[in-house]
């Protein structure tokens, strides 16, 4: 079977699949791995940039939050554009044009050449985010959809947790520019991958005007309200940015370009999966960040013993993604998706109650990496539950929407724990929060409305438009 995109072209790569492509879903989260490692491997080169162009730390900075800002703003206008075009020809335009701007980055000879590259690879980088959960679905059958899904969704996270160890050990060795080529072999093997293996289409479509004129609205919206909440713990003033986010926004939701994504996740009974992923995320970006502080600011350990510590929580993840996506393809993803986030939310108990002598690296150690085998356990599944309720046509709008929640979550968790550790004067406050946060997204998930799984129009007496419900264990 064929589906039409929006815009009534045939696309082949919406067709069921007969036989599981591993390598494409090897292919997902190798660039999801690439994409998040960009978020942060940035930071540890800030110092270094700033004294390279004799600027600001504060104008350095824009080199990471011109690449977030671009992705983030971005998502949902490439969501909808991805509908309409083939997976081939958007992983190598997006692939090429992230590579080429991290060489011009590399070689930027002043400030505001670099911002401009970074700003630019965001973009590509937005729809490389978009690209990594549509690739893991359309490349296998649905009953493997709970272990191809958890691949990009542990190797985005490790991504982003080791980007600042490698991002030190790179610099120490070949200066800021190495952050930037990192990424640079990676790029070039998924672009072979999906040139040998992603079948031909027609090449990428342009955006019509009315497309572009939606971008601009959800961009401008989006775009100011990270940065309001980037900026918040610098000064608790930059919240009231957020207002300015409002009109383009609602301007948006009202019109053309809004109305089928709300669409289609009230069709789906997606919002509570999707507050389920934000919750999570801020969570996790806030344990994080209160735990990286607390140890060396407050316990005294070294800066060396903290990274190792906090490795812990990857670790943790990284051994238990691909048993969650098993679990989930054998018991139904929403059962395992809950059983994660309520682990995660012990560990960050655990941690919370730690006596205030009792933060050794040991001790908060094996609480991380409990918490993190949560998170390994809920990523797949939670991206195959809201995955495989999407219909085939509008996978890249759900998938966009998804990483626009979590994306959200890394942003305002930090600035909601700065605040909490701000007001209550210690590191205990934040730790509720992110204990809190990641409780919340428990009854999210066990009463969300995407509990079934979608069926391909393969099987016999399905239709990718009437799911079938979970299998019962």
């Amino acid at each position: 079977m064929i589906h039409r995109s929006p815009g009534g072209k045939q696309r082949a790569d919406d067709a069921p699949v007969s036989e599981d492509r591993w390598v494409l879903v090897a292919l997902a989260g190798a660039l999801s791995f690439v994409a998040m490692l960009d978020m942060n491997i940035v930071n540890v080169a800030l110092a270094d940039i700033a004294d390279s162009f004799g600027v600001s730390a504060g104008t350095a900075q824009w080199a990471m939050l011109a690449y977030q800002l671009s992705v983030v703003s971005l998502l949902l206008p490439v969501g909808r554009w991805l509908d309409g075009v083939g997976a081939r020809s958007a992983t190598l335009t997006a692939t090429t044009g992230f590579a080429l701007c991290g060489l011009l980055a590399a070689a930027a000879p002043w400030t505001g050449w670099l911002i401009a590259a970074r700003f630019a690879q965001g973009a590509f980088g937005a729809v490389l985010f978009v690209l990594m959960p549509v690739l893991a679905l359309r490349s296998v059958r649905p009953e493997r959809r709970g272990r191809a899904m958890s691949v990009p969704a542990t190797l985005g996270p490790l991504g982003a947790v080791t980007g600042p160890a490698l991002g030190g050990l790179l610099i120490d060795h070949w200066g800021w520019h190495a952050v930037f080529l990192v990424k640079i072999p990676f790029c070039a093997l998924a672009l072979a991958v999906a040139w040998r293996v992603l079948p031909r289409d027609g090449g990428p479509r342009p955006p019509d005007r009315r497309s572009v004129a939606d971008a601009l609205l959800v961009a401008t919206g989006v775009g100011v309200l990270v940065l309001a909440l980037t900026r918040a713990p610098h000064g608790a003033w930059w919240l009231l940015l957020a207002a300015v986010a409002v009109p383009p926004l609602w301007w948006w939701l009202r019109g053309t370009g809004g109305r089928p994504v709300t669409g289609v996740l009230r069709t789906a009974g997606l919002f509570r999966a999707h507050g389920a992923v934000l919750a999570l995320a801020a969570g996790f970006a806030a344990m994080h960040y209160v735990v990286a502080l607390h140890l060396q600011r407050d316990a005294g350990v070294s800066a060396t013993r903290t990274g190792l510590t906090v490795l812990a929580f990857p670790l943790g993840m990284g051994l238990a993604g691909p048993l969650g996506g098993r679990l989930a393809d054998r018991y139904g993803p929403r059962r395992i998706a809950v059983a994660g986030a309520s682990l995660t939310t012990t560990g960050l108990l655990l941690l919370l109650l730690l006596p205030d002598g009792g933060w050794t690296p040991p001790e908060v150690a094996w609480r991380l990496a409990l918490a993190g085998a949560g998170m390994g356990l809920n990523g797949g599944p939670t991206q195959a539950l809201v995955m495989g309720t999407a219909p085939p046509e509008r996978a890249a709008t759900v998938g966009s929407t998804v990483q626009l929640a979590r994306s959200l979550g890394f942003t305002l968790g930090p600035a909601l724990a700065t605040a909490a550790w701000g007001l209550s004067g210690g590191a205990r406050a934040g730790l509720a929060l992110a204990a809190a946060s990641a409780f919340l997204a428990v009854p999210l998930l066990a009463r969300s409305g995407a509990g079934t799984t979608a069926r391909t129009a393969a099987e016999p007496g399905t239709s990718p438009h009437h799911p079938v419900k979970e299998p019962r264990s």
